[in-house]
């Protein structure tokens, strides 16, 4: 008898802030200040597996504003994702947890982040959009020079 192939299954089951900070370490001085303000952004993609069918994925954002190098705010705010995955292809289960769940994620951190600096009475800042596919590959291809890196090392000892 011929073994039946499974649907393959991808469902969202829940999204949640798991994470966030607000600091504001010179208030009330930096207020005062006129000039505008630079903002440094660093992003990060997570995943972890809970239990066998199901997948925890994270999106991480730490948001630094700086005003003549006095930190005006420091945000760092995680929003996360629980997804049951089942009967997907190896080979597409990196590229969906790197990319198709943190797009999902990505609009609830942007409403997270851009609602704590508003209650903050801060200047309003909306993250712009994110490019995940492009992300994993600029991992990919780093990932690559890291073991061509290794291997050369290698040899060279």
């Amino acid at each position: 008898m011929a073994e039946q192939k499974k649907e393959p299954i991808f469902a969202l089951q829940r999204i949640y802030l798991k994470d966030a900070s607000l600091e504001l370490p010179n208030a009330p001085k930096v207020f005062l200040e006129q000039e505008a303000p630079h903002v440094d952004i660093s992003l990060a993609v997570a995943h972890t597996k809970v239990e066998d069918t199901i997948y925890e994925a994270t999106v991480r954002v730490t948001l630094t504003t700086k005003v003549n190098d006095k930190t005006l705010y420091l945000i760092e705010a995680e929003q996360a994702a629980i997804f049951a995955i089942e009967n997907i292809p190896e080979d597409q289960l990196d590229p969906l947890l790197n990319i198709v769940c943190p797009q999902m994620i990505y609009p609830y951190l942007r409403a997270n982040v851009a609602d704590l600096i508003t209650r903050a009475s801060l200047p309003p800042l909306h993250l712009a959009e994110v490019n995940f596919q492009g992300l994993y590959e600029q991992k990919l291809a780093a990932d690559a020079a890291e073991q061509d890196k290794k291997t050369e090392d290698k040899k060279l000892s």
